[in-house]
């Protein structure tokens, strides 16, 4: 079948974005797991090895993806690597206290094809050790494969396989579910959301609501309340203009 190659579509509105990779392989293999499946917005943020995409071990686990290899990005920060983008999901296995709201690979990718607004990143991370709480709990969901609990191992490869098998037989089938997150302006980009909860801290600090010594955990609870109503543009810049009138209160004070 077909796919359907529009600017609105799926397959041009994914990327896939892999966070400090330690095997050349494992970024030839998810550039093959994403050409079968339809998508080629490949980021790479801090590979441990020079010359990931030209790797000669990338390049042979790639069998004949080498173009999403040659295309794709190495960048050195989060923001980087999300530019573009208004919907972040974190790929893990663990669950974490503060963690955005989770979703299985199918209720995402049904969030991808039933918005033609949303820009997203996959965000998978290092084979070891995964993704660190300060890049999970900014994002607006996290992915959890509902593998058996008994073994549910899987490569950086074979878990990308997942997520982007599943966006493409959401894409071709058309599905139109509402997103969960109730989009109805234009949804705020990952770089406006985090630049409005650095203002938020701040204006909280001012107000003496946050000791900037003893933060604890205010600050992954808000952000985690925020992912669930999944913000738009205008609805960002609201709460950024509360916070400049909180701080403006308190220089008065």
């Amino acid at each position: 079948m077909k796919q359907t190659e529009t600017a609105s579509s799926a397959f041009h509105r994914l990327r896939v974005v892999l966070v400090e990779t330690s095997r050349p392989g494992n970024i030839g293999s998810v550039a093959r797991a994403m050409k079968t499946m339809g998508f080629s917005d490949l980021v790479l943020v801090n590979p441990r090895f020079e010359g990931a995409c030209e790797h000669e071990e990338a390049v042979a686990f790639a069998s004949g993806a080498q173009d999403i290899l040659s295309s794709a990005r190495v960048v050195g920060s989060m923001a980087e690597a999300l530019e573009g983008i208004n919907f972040t999901a974190a790929v893990s296995a663990r669950l974490r206290e503060f963690s955005p709201p989770v979703v299985t690979p199918r209720e995402f990718a049904g969030q991808l094809a039933g918005a033609a607004e949303l820009r997203a990143a996959l965000i998978f991370g290092n084979e070891r050790f995964g993704l660190p709480n300060e890049i999970v709990e900014p994002c607006n969901v996290l992915v959890n494969i509902p593998a058996n609990p008994d073994y549910s191992s899987l490569n950086l490869a074979q878990a990308a396989q997942v997520l982007v098998y599943e966006c493409r037989m959401a894409a071709l089938d058309g599905q139109r579910a509402a997103s969960p997150v109730g989009f109805h302006g234009e949804a705020a980009s990952a770089a406006q959301i985090e630049g409005m909860y650095e203002h938020l801290e701040q204006a909280l600090v001012d107000v003496g609501f946050l000791d900037a010594n003893n933060p604890r955990k205010l600050m992954p609870r808000l952000k985690r309340m925020f992912a669930r109503a999944g913000l738009e543009t205008e609805e960002v810049n609201i709460l950024r203009g509360i916070a400049r009138q909180m701080q403006a209160r308190s220089r008065k004070d």
